[in-house]
């Protein structure tokens, strides 16, 4: 694992924009087993009373609500944050028809800047793995909910995608930071980080994988979400992946995904 600084510098070139989440996303969108959706799956399980107030940490474009913007309360108050401006403009943009119910904030999870008591629900979807310090925004989320509030933590597990991650291990010869992220609040590891601040954890997974068809879907994931990849290791990588699409017509991978309640 990178240093402190390092891995801050490729969340911002990470994150500055909507750019590089969206080619991950659109891996999962075409090539999922799973037509449920896990956006979809994701607000089922938020249980939201009238007028409930709700906070998104990391809430990058807003797809969450976005895709389910049907099934938003009118008499909700949400609040929008992320850290990154540029994601904050695109999620202003997309949600554009909720601003009345909507606000957005440019805020880090480690100092949260509510009172006591401000949520009833906060969400933070697959962000936690990214803070420096989660001892000590688990600790801010547990201040600013309600006596009764809920927190909704997202996040994969050490299986989540692997077989991609073998594959472009073949051809940068080095771990992506991503790689880490189980490790540093996964399915595996984030309960025990949740139980020194909440009573009662429940695990929820959600079952998929991706059945692909296609190269440059994968290349473009790789280019998206590694640092020091070179065109020409892309390259190999494409036509690595061509031949075993001719041989075998897919490619499976594991996605191992859920979601952390704590009460």
């Amino acid at each position: 694992m990178q240093g402190p600084e390092p891995y801050a510098a490729w969340l911002r070139q990470q994150y500055g924009d909507a750019h590089n989440v969206n080619a991950r996303i659109e891996l999962h969108r075409r090539f999922s087993t799973n037509s449920y959706g896990w956006t979809r799956w994701v607000f089922d399980q938020l249980s939201l009373v009238p007028e409930a107030r709700v906070l998104e940490l990391g809430c990058g474009t807003g797809l969450l609500w976005k895709a389910n913007r049907g099934r938003v309360d009118a008499s909700w108050r949400m609040t929008l944050a992320d850290l990154s401006s540029g994601m904050l403009r695109e999620a202003r943009d997309n949600l554009d028809d909720l601003w009345t119910r909507v606000s957005f904030a440019r805020i880090d999870a480690q100092s949260l800047p509510f009172r006591e008591d401000s949520f009833d629900a906060v969400v933070a979807n697959h962000m936690l793995y990214h803070v420096e310090d989660r001892d000590r925004a688990i600790s801010e989320i547990r201040r600013v909910l309600a006596r009764d509030g809920i927190f909704y933590a997202a996040t994969n597990g050490v299986a989540h995608l692997c077989e991609l991650d073998q594959i472009i291990r073949r051809f940068m010869g080095a771990r992506r930071i991503r790689d880490k992220n189980a490790e540093r609040f996964g399915l595996e590891t984030g309960e025990s980080q949740l139980r020194r601040y909440f009573g009662s954890v429940e695990l929820r997974r959600f079952q998929d994988s991706l059945i692909v068809t296609e190269a440059p879907p994968l290349v473009d994931y790789a280019r998206s979400s590694m640092q020091g990849m070179t065109e020409e290791a892309l390259a190999a990588m494409q036509a690595y992946l061509e031949d075993q699409l001719h041989h075998h017509g897919s490619i499976r991978i594991s996605k191992d995904a859920g979601m952390f309640i704590s009460r």
